[in-house]
């Protein structure tokens, strides 16, 4: 599993051209599912997601996590993450998990992320999705779970 962690001043998620989904600051995370990715990668990534420190403590320096700072978390789901891009001019998706395996993994992953941070927002698995944020810093870190 695979999660692009973006710490953001906001986001938000609009579909059909109604917001589901906006945070404040905390995390934006794209999240793509590969072929053979189990409920295990799922709570692995989660944790990751969870104690990454990333916020800025009091000297300014990435000490403090998503929990230790109250931040808000947001997570999409990004099937073309998980594209093979190493040749030609187009993307490959056979390295991304089918739809059904990628739905569940993604709705596990949200509902434990919403037991453990009851704030949680997520967009909509399978949607067209405008996705809108202010990355902070930038700060853009690639997880796997």
């Amino acid at each position: 599993m695979i999660g692009l962690l973006q710490r953001v001043t906001g986001a938000s998620v609009d579909v059909g051209g109604e917001r589901i989904a906006e945070i404040g600051p905390g995390l934006l995370v794209l999240v793509a599912v590969r072929p053979g990715d189990t409920e295990d990668n799922a709570e692995r990534l989660l944790d990751r997601l969870l104690g990454y420190r990333v916020f800025a403590d009091g000297d300014g320096r990435m000490n403090l996590s998503l929990g230790e700072v109250g931040g808000g978390l947001l997570l999409v789901p990004q099937f073309t993450l998980a594209a093979d891009t190493r040749k030609g001019r187009r993307p490959g998706f056979s390295t991304a998990a089918p739809p059904a395996l990628g739905e569940h993994l993604f709705r596990h992953l949200v509902a434990r992320a919403t037991a453990r941070m009851p704030g949680c927002q997520s967009g909509r698995f399978g949607a067209d999705m405008q996705v809108g944020l202010v990355n902070d810093g930038p700060v853009t870190l690639w997880l796997e779970g």
